[in-house]
């Protein structure tokens, strides 16, 4: 797919993810929010779809964003921030559709997302995250429509791409590209991407810095 992107945004999207990427805020509740700065994209996703890992292979860094065996584990809204001259953040979003959670934290975690989504002026696209081996669940069709009433932008990423063959790939490609028609805010781009081969990861970069090229 990196062919199809213009080589300029594929080499300013990796300069700018070679720079300094750290952490700056961890948001429990709404009222606990930083305040709004940078752009903002983030990353949406089942609590085991690989959100953190993606996000580390994205920045490059294999500690910036905890991974852990543990679905639900990330139960704040978690902001990480680039060199100054990036003027994007990228942020970590809960995980959805964990079992092992009580009913009330869910009720809270989905809360916090749902609020989130609907009153930053600064997110410019959230990229749901789903499982390239298994493809949309209900639970994952749930959040498109609250992104659709949210009226945000997003983008689907199908991770774990290396671990499916390529014709099987495809198919999940199209069987998404399908299932979007009925979502209005859905951009009609899928990436495919793997954090452990690094594919996909230029696609997605340069998808940022063109976002952000029209927001200036």
């Amino acid at each position: 797919m990196t062919d199809t992107i213009d080589p300029d945004l594929i080499e300013r999207g990796r300069k700018m993810f070679a720079g300094d990427w750290h952490f700056i805020w961890a948001s429990p509740s709404i009222e606990t929010l930083p305040p709004m700065g940078s752009m903002e994209v983030a990353f949406a996703g089942r609590s085991n779809v690989g959100k953190s890992s993606l996000i580390n292979a994205l920045t490059g860094r294999n500690a910036l964003a905890r991974t852990s065996h543990t679905p639900g584990r990330t139960q704040e809204l978690i902001f990480f921030e680039g060199p100054p001259n990036a003027g994007l953040r990228l942020v970590d979003m809960p995980g959805y559709g964990y079992a092992a959670a009580s009913k009330a934290k869910v009720a809270s975690w989905t809360t916090l997302i749902h609020k989130f989504l609907q009153g930053r002026a600064t997110l410019a696209r959230v990229y749901v995250l789903i499982d390239g081996r298994h493809g949309l669940k209900d639970v994952d069709l749930d959040i498109l429509k609250t992104l659709d009433k949210s009226a945000v932008s997003y983008q689907i990423v199908l991770t774990k791409a290396d671990q499916i063959k390529a014709a099987e790939l495809a198919q999940r490609i199209a069987e998404t590209q399908t299932a979007l028609a009925k979502h209005p805010a859905a951009f009609p781009e899928i990436l495919a991407t793997s954090s452990r081969t690094g594919a996909g990861m230029p696609d997605l970069r340069a998808a940022m810095i063109r976002l952000l090229d029209e927001r200036r």
